[in-house]
């Protein structure tokens, strides 16, 4: 459980630094 919310919580960073980054 506490793995999946890490995933989550990745993706999540991800988009974020990818729209940053745009």
């Amino acid at each position: 459980m506490f793995q999946k919310i890490l995933i989550a919580n990745r993706g999540e960073i991800a988009i974020r630094v990818m729209r940053a980054a745009n």
